[in-house]
């Protein structure tokens, strides 16, 4: 059970998909991965607004939290979080990656016009288009490599050059356990630490498969920071004033 109430549906119905047929050039465990995910025909996603509960970690201490995360395929991303005590919002965040750049309002300030977090925004926009899957092979700009039969590397564009994450596979259900990268925590890092996005349970929303339950780490931290379950899934609805907003 959730201490803290799902917030309100934001639409009953998504419109149509368009189809386009699955790469036939994938490495091997992508391949499988999309076939389970999307099927042999692939609806394309230009837009998804996702909503949902779970916990977050604030210096130190864990907060139940709910959460609404806005994405433009590709593109761009809001987070909307609040952080909640007793059901009722206590800290609230808004996270924007828009046009390149990211701005972070967050409970003690807000972070704007840093590169290390511009590059830090746009990992994450790409590890959470695992709920945007189709995004991840019709953009392209996007690559895919193999490494083994259970790891493929993912090249990702950042402004005017790349970055890459590595897909982990589950060789017994063929499903992604988990995307890995080298990101900046802070914008005065020196350093880049392993960063995790982690899949921990897969639920069929709009007839595609997405992690239901996930959960992000800081792979030199011994739990996650962040635990997600979704509530709602709404794809390819207008987003472009939603995502420069500030409310829910």
């Amino acid at each position: 059970m959730f201490a803290t109430q799902p917030f309100p549906i934001f639409s009953p119905h998504s419109p149509s998909f368009q189809t386009a047929p699955l790469p036939t050039d994938l490495p091997k465990p992508v391949a499988e991965f999309f076939a389970l995910t999307l099927g042999k025909q692939m609806p394309v996603i230009h837009s998804a607004i996702l909503s949902g509960r779970g916990s977050i970690r604030f210096k130190g201490v864990t907060f139940s939290a709910r959460w609404r995360f806005i994405h433009q395929a590709g593109c761009a991303y809001r987070h909307y979080i609040e952080a909640t005590v007793l059901g009722h919002p206590l800290l609230k965040v808004n996270e924007y990656y828009l046009d390149g750049h990211s701005r972070l309002e967050l409970p003690f300030g807000v972070v704007e016009d840093q590169p290390k977090v511009d590059m830090a925004a746009n990992l994450s926009m790409w590890s959470e288009s695992v709920w945007l899957p189709s995004i991840l092979l019709t953009d392209p700009r996007v690559r895919w490599e193999a490494i083994d039969d259970e790891h493929a590397r993912l090249t990702i564009p950042f402004q005017n050059t790349t970055d890459t994450v590595v897909a982990t596979f589950d060789p017994q259900t063929h499903m992604l356990r988990h995307f890995e990268s080298m990101r900046y925590r802070e914008a005065d890092s020196t350093e880049k630490v392993g960063w995790r996005n982690e899949m921990l349970e897969w639920q069929f929303f709009q007839g595609i498969r997405i992690p239901c339950r996930a959960a992000v780490q800081w792979l030199d931290e011994s739990s996650p920071w962040f635990t997600l379950t979704v509530d709602e899934v709404v794809y390819n609805v207008d987003v472009e004033s939603y995502i420069r907003s500030k409310e829910v």
